[in-house]
């Protein structure tokens, strides 16, 4: 029986428009990513990748094409129904942590899960639970700014993952860490993936990281490729 897609992009575009001028930041764009599936997108600044994300997290709409998560087709979804849609399916994990500076590991991961009415021993339980899956147990009642930044990081992979999502979105995971933390953190995404059963894309300029992905996928100029990983790290088109 094959995977369960998770995630799915039909001929998906983004065009923004300034006056007469219009900007494709994506171009009939169409993906599949399954379950337990890690894949991670590259491309130059300005080549669309933000934009990738945001539609994939539904926070803003494509201008044509279908985007469908864990087989639900949001594309004409309000504002009213987006919300849950967040909450309930797709967790994310930013560059810069977002963590809030005055809550402890353990509240900020026990945060998300209160906006679906999960709080209490239960929010607390799993909360911890997932810090100690990240290995931070012990630094559950440290603030962020006691906490460094392998650290901060894994207290967002623990947040990302507290109301249980199917889609996982990281916008440059390792950016703020040293090679050594950054490969760490990648590699506890792997595990989210392949153990966890979660389907995860990632958005890096990181090329160490390119073997911990099971595809990797180029993005330029609003077009989607897939690309060999060679030696020296250049994407290429597959054939």
């Amino acid at each position: 029986m094959p995977p369960r897609t998770v995630l799915e992009f039909q001929d998906v575009s983004k065009v923004y428009t300034s006056g007469d001028l219009k900007v494709y930041a994506l171009q009939n764009v169409s993906l599949s990513v399954a379950e337990r599936e890690v894949v991670l997108i590259e491309g130059p600044s300005g080549a669309g990748k933000t934009t990738f994300l945001t539609i994939a997290g539904a926070l803003m709409p494509p201008t044509s094409g279908r985007v469908i998560i864990s087989g639900v087709d949001i594309t004409d979804f309000g504002e009213g129904d987006l919300p849950k849609v967040r909450q309930e399916k797709i967790g994310f994990i930013f560059q810069s942590f977002n963590l809030l500076e005055a809550l402890t590991a353990i509240q900020n991961v026990q945060l998300v899960m209160a906006t679906r009415g999960i709080t209490g021993k239960g929010a607390r339980a799993r909360a911890f639970q997932l810090l100690s899956a990240m290995g931070i147990e012990d630094r559950q009642n440290s603030l962020p700014k006691q906490l460094s930044g392998g650290q901060r990081q894994r207290v967002a992979i623990a947040r990302a993952l507290a109301n249980n999502p199917d889609l996982i979105l990281a916008d440059e995971p390792t950016a703020n860490l040293d090679s050594r933390r950054g490969r760490e953190i990648m590699e506890i995404i792997r595990m989210v993936a392949k153990e966890l059963g979660k389907t995860v894309v990632a958005v890096s300029h990181d090329l160490r990281i390119r073997d911990l992905a099971d595809r990797v996928l180029w993005l330029e100029d609003g077009k989607l490729e897939e690309v060999s990983r060679d030696i020296g790290g250049t994407p290429a088109t597959a054939s």
